[in-house]
Parts: C-alpha cells; structure tokens; sequence
C-alpha cells in the first residue's frame, strides 16, 4: 500500500483502522479553536479514506470535511457532520467558510444540521435522513449540489438557498428565495407564494473536482466531465465521467510555498493542490496553460501584496480553480481574480473554463482594498457557487476603509452563474456586459454603510443597481435572484431599482425580491421603473417575470 502524500501540517488524514477515540478527540480540539474564528488564520482539511467510521464531526470555521472515495457511499460516517449555531446563540448568519464533501452520513436519530449562510459547500454527499438548514435564529445560506438526501431537507428560516443536480426526498419550508435546478424531489414553481423557483434541467454544468484515494491508497484528482440539461447526482448510476489525475501531476502547496515557486510549477504543466493556509503574494499566480486544476483544501487563502492581482488566467480551455478564499490585501488591487485577459475572444464550448467555490473577501479579516472583484473576460466560462463579499463587520471595515467598487464584471459571452453570491459592494454588485449570460439564483445586500444618499448616487440616479446588464446586451436570462438593503448606517438611504437591464425581448429576468431588513432603509424599484418599493412599510415585494 502506497503512504499518502504529504499535504502539510493542516491536513488531517484518518483511515478506518485510526482509533475511534483519536478521531473525535482530534476534530473536538479543531472545532473548539474554530467555533468561533470567524476571521483567524488557521485552516483545516480532514480527510477520511474510504471506510466506515464512528464520530460526530462538529464543522467550525476554515474547517473542509472531505471523504476520499470515488463515490460518497465509499466513505460513512455513523454519527454526524453537522453546523450549529450556538456560539451565536442559535443566529446562523456568520457561519461561513467551510464545507462537506463527498461522504454518506447515517445521522443518530435520523436529523442532521447544517446551519450555515454563505460559503459553506454541501457537496457530493449522501444523508440518509433529514436535513435541517437553521439552529432556531436567522439564518442566510447556502448551497447544495451533486448530493442525496434520503428524507426531507427543511430549510427553516434560511431567507435564501439554491440547490442543483441533486435527489432529496422532499423539501419542507421557505422564506424569500428557494431556487432550484436539476433536482429530483424539488417542489414545484410556486414563486412568490410559497417562493420556490424550480427549473428541470442544468444546462450546462461541471462538478466541482475532488481528491480521491485508490484501492492502493494512491491518491488523485477526479476532475468530472461537462455535462448538459443535467438532472440529479453524477454518482447514483455508477461511476460519473470525467478523467483522473495522478497527485504525481500536482505541485503541493504547503504553508512557507511563494508565489514564485507556484508559477514556477505551474510553467513546467504541473496542476496545484493547495493546502490549508494563508499565502502572501508578492507576484500573481499565471494560469496560462489549458485544462490547469488548481484545487484547494480547507479554505486556503491568498492574499495579494502591494496592489497586484491574486490570480489571472489565459484564454485557454478547460481551467478549473476550485476551493479558494482570495482576501484582498491593505493596498487597492484593481482586480483580485481575472478569467481571461481583456478582450478575449476564444470559443470554449467544449471545453469551458469552471470556477467552483471560489470565495472572494475584501475587508473582514484586516483591510482590504479592490476596485473589482471578478472579471470574467472569456467565454463559455462556468461559476458554480461564488460569495463576492465586501466585509460589512470584523476588522477593517468603513465606508472609507475597505473600499470596493465592483464585486463582479462578466464581459465574456456564454457565462452562467449558479448559486452567485455577491454583497455590499460600493458601485454595482455585478455587471454583466457579455452575450447570452444565464444566472440561476442571485444573492445580494447592497451596501449598509453608506453615509448618506449624497456618498451613494450614481450621477442623478439614487444608488446602484445590485445586478446591471449592459446596455449592448440582446440576450440574458436570470431565475431567482433577491436583493436586499440594510441601510443602518443612514436609514434614509434609497436604492433606486435592484436590477438594471435593457429593454429587448432576449433580457427576460424571472422570480425576484428586493427585501428592506427590519425596514433599514428603501429600496424603491425590483427593476427598472417596475415592482417596490421595500421600505419601512412594507419589507418585502417580489416580481415573477420582467417583461
């Protein structure tokens, strides 16, 4: 039998032969340090290799709980894998950063929970039970793909949650915006009363890549194949497609690992497995060469220094960057991630770029400056599951401290979005310029912090829209989308319109809702000059289709 690889001091890899004993006392000690670190520096991945195991697994934060098997029912868990929110007392709204993939959990008393808000993947798992998404208090998640649950998912007081290419035995509960797409058991299109959103089919969809372990213990990289007009799990009817990358290929990145030596890597072909930690660079990272994984554990973090860009990609094929936090660093970078460099032309159709957990923080931890979050620049490109935030609490946050104007620009032609999360940004949250752009669900809070409505007017217009499509674009269409203002610094603040969009017959937006949160302020139109206001007089309006 092979020895594993040596993934760094932050990877804790349990086989079934490891003490039970062992195993619980390991991820107690985790989660007592990470229950509460809502902006520390450590991070955590725990593997466990195909097999059964005894534990309860309580996730806390920057912590990623991953099976190594081919298939989810590989790797089980009697027990739990669970998110609580008691360190908030029962308020689910700041557990972010974390996740769970790829394991089959048989909960003790059949419920398991996972009270999370944004940022924390369920991935590639099977619950053979129920599911409830909240602890008792508010709660603003979240994101299931490629999983099966047995019983029913009971979304509790979650405002919003996006669900795809999954089977669940039935789904109980709603509050603002429930969006689905390829989901077996989803509830059918009801919205606003009850606001469920449900589409048949993915259109076009790649499952995130994972980490796997081999009858030798040979360890790789499973990066699944494209698939269209998707519908449930990729892993109920055997094997999913898709091509198997030896850890060989990959170039591990380790606490200590510089900007340098990555580039250096990722010239000589090599795919990157990033390990948990926080990196400072000092040089972007080039992904310049098609099919290029770059895969992260545990929430890894890069932060660029001195204004750069973290990440910039080629206009090339088939790049997939999945399971990586960018934070910006205390001096303005443009842009923090670039897909594709300005004026890409390529087709990718057949081979398209995917973004997958791809986590973008501009205060929270420590100032933070960006004018632009994401620019997606290439066609064809995929993002599947982003939480775009400028901090709106922690440390290093303020109207005039960490400043962003942008979250995310899509320029490329053929994008889609699904479960886009993007939050409090200073101008727009996102503009899309590029042709024939697909969104299936859209989470956004406009900024809280501004002044007053002279700081926030875009020329004689109130504000800015949450959600802007170009003035040249002909065709786009968006399913679920929500918006919301918490206007607490000046609660007379207006948002004009939460959606900006051309008037032609190819822009069509379906299911929307403007939320004014314990009536903080107005925002006046759901899109263009129709739908609203929310206001402190009524907090929630909601539109099905436009025009």
């Amino acid at each position: 039998m092979a020895a594993p690889p040596d993934l760094g001091p932050n990877v804790i890899i349990f086989t079934p032969g490891t003490p039970q004993s062992t195993i619980q006392q390991r991820v107690n000690q985790v989660f007592t340090q990470q229950e509460r670190s809502q902006f520390g520096a450590n991070r955590y991945a725990f593997l466990f290799e195909p097999g059964s195991y005894n534990v309860n697994v309580n996730v806390g934060y920057y912590t990623q709980v991953i099976g190594l098997g081919m298939s989810p029912d590989n790797t089980n868990i009697n027990g739990a894998v669970h998110v609580e929110a008691d360190w908030f007392g029962g308020n689910a709204t700041h557990n972010f950063w974390r996740g769970a993939e790829n394991l089959a959990v048989a909960p003790t008393g059949g419920n398991d929970r996972w009270a999370v808000s944004q940022a924390s993947a369920y991935r590639r798992m099977h619950l053979k039970g129920n599911l409830q998404l909240d602890d008792g208090g508010w709660s603003s998640g979240g994101f299931i793909a490629d999983s099966r649950i047995d019983g029913q998912v009971r979304s509790g007081s979650q405002q919003q949650w996006y669900t795809r290419d999954s089977q669940i035995g039935s789904w109980a509960g709603s509050n603002w915006n429930m969006v689905f797409t390829g989901v077996a058991g989803a509830p059918a299109s009801t919205f606003p009363s009850p606001p469920h959103t449900t589409v048949a089919n993915t259109p076009v969809i790649r499952e995130k890549p994972f980490l796997y372990s081999d009858s030798s213990r040979n360890y790789h990289v499973f990066v699944p194949a494209v698939r269209n007009n998707a519908r449930g799990t990729t892993w109920q009817s055997g094997a999913p497609a898709g091509t198997s990358i030896p850890i060989s290929q990959f170039f591990i990145v380790k606490p200590g690992t510089t900007a340098a030596q990555i580039n250096a890597a990722l010239a000589q072909g090599q795919h990157l497995l990033v390990t948990p930690g926080i990196y400072r660079l000092n040089q972007t990272i080039q992904i310049t060469r098609p099919n290029t994984v770059v895969l992260g554990l545990g929430l890894a973090t890069f932060i660029p220094e001195n204004g750069i860009t973290a990440m910039s990609v080629a206009d090339v094929d088939g790049v997939k960057i999945a399971g990586i936090l960018v934070d910006a660093g205390a001096t303005n970078s443009n842009t923090l991630v670039q897909v594709g460099p300005n004026g890409s032309t390529a087709n990718h159709a057949a081979n398209p770029t995917s973004l997958h957990d791809l986590y973008i923080r501009v205060g929270g931890a420590g100032v933070g400056r960006a004018t632009n979050s994401l620019v997606i620049n290439s066609n064809n490109v995929i993002s599947d599951h982003s939480w775009i935030w400028r901090g709106d609490h922690g440390s290093g946050v303020g109207w005039n401290t960490n400043t962003a104007d942008v979250g995310l620009i899509v320029n490329g032609n053929d994008v889609t979005a699904y479960g886009l999360f993007v939050e409090h940004y200073q101008k727009y949250q996102t503009i899309w310029n590029g042709n024939r752009g697909w969104t299936y669900f859209y989470q956004n809070e406009m900024p809280y912090d501004p002044p007053n409505q002279a700081a926030w007017m875009n020329g004689a217009t109130r504000g800015y829209a949450a959600y802007k499509v170009g003035h040249n674009v002909t065709n786009h269409e968006a399913w679920g989308l929500g918006s919301y203002c918490n206007f607490n610094v000046n609660r007379s603040v207006v948002g004009e319109r939460a959606f900006e969009v051309p008037n032609v017959p190819g822009v069509r937006f379906h299911s929307m809702v403007t939320v004014s949160l314990g009536g903080a302020g107005t925002i006046n139109r759901i899109i263009n000059n129709t739908g609203g206001p929310s206001n402190p007089q009524r907090n929630v309006a909601n539109l099905a289709n436009y025009p």
